[in-house]
């Protein structure tokens, strides 16, 4: 069988690099370009091995050199969107690791794999630990009528809340089927107390050094209460999800969203 070969866009940010030794180490896939959006070197500086792999911030005229099987996203949503254009309407298949995708963009994403007889699989987060927490979410969520999440990431992140803390909201009260119930505050002390609000589920995020990613979600009844807690130490947690994406993509056509369809959850 040949190897599946991937192009790596944004790879030389913390999961782009995190990525590339991944797919380095695992037999039966291949990096056969990467992209930046500054580049000043025309191949792809690796100590890992001798290989001279493409580079360029020319995702289109990469895409046409290298003839990959799959693009492998870790940007931002803007330079997210703009490769899902280009990729796919090549034929590439797609994996999306990057958060803050519009449903507007999920929909184009959709249209262009469907055009182009391709797959996309979008992910607000690869690590199986924080999957199975949504899916746990999920499950509780048909108990209980109070719900709140607290998401935990290092300060260089850029957005709040989290893609997977939305995702998480969104799942439970699909699950619920109704709103969750909000107590309200008489007297906020200090504005924003209480977090941001998904139809009665509040969220709260910590943005502080010490922290990789995390979530808890907080359930609540008469007499009693569930918490579930997940929490990434290193980057290395969402490269099983990576990898198991990256091998399941080309098997399917359309958007696929979330890791939990790929586990059969």
């Amino acid at each position: 069988m040949e190897n599946i070969r991937i192009v790596i866009n944004g790879a030389l940010g913390r999961m782009g690099r995190e990525v590339t030794k991944a797919v380095l180490n695992e037999p039966g896939l291949e990096i056969v370009g990467a992209v930046e959006e500054k580049v000043t070197q025309q191949y792809l500086p690796l100590l890992e091995i001798s290989e001279l792999i493409p580079f360029s911030s020319d995702l289109n005229s990469l895409l046409k050199r290298c003839n990959p099987d799959v693009v492998v996203d870790f940007t931002n949503a803007v330079a997210s969107i703009a490769a899902a254009r280009v990729a796919i309407r090549q034929g590439v298949n797609m994996v999306i690791g990057t958060t803050g995708l519009s449903e507007e963009n999920l929909k184009e994403i959709e249209q262009l794999c469907q055009a182009n007889n391709v797959a996309a699989i979008v992910a607000p987060n690869f690590s199986l630990g924080a999957v199975l927490l949504m899916h746990l979410a999920k499950v509780a969520a048909k108990f209980f009528d109070y719900a709140e999440i607290v998401e935990m990431h290092h300060d260089k992140k850029i957005d709040a809340p989290s893609g997977t803390a939305i995702t998480t909201a969104k799942v439970m009260l699909q699950a619920h089927g109704k709103p969750f119930s909000h107590p309200q505050t008489e007297r906020e002390v200090v504005s924003n107390t209480r977090g941001g609000q998904i139809e009665g589920i509040a969220i709260h995020s910590l943005r502080l050094p010490g922290f990789m990613a995390g979530q808890e979600v907080i359930f609540s009844g008469a007499g009693q209460t569930l918490s579930l807690r997940h929490e990434t130490i290193s980057r290395e947690s969402y490269m099983p999800g990576v990898i198991l994406a990256i091998k399941e993509v080309m098997k399917y056509k359309g958007l696929i969203y979330g890791l939990d369809a790929l586990l059969k959850l």
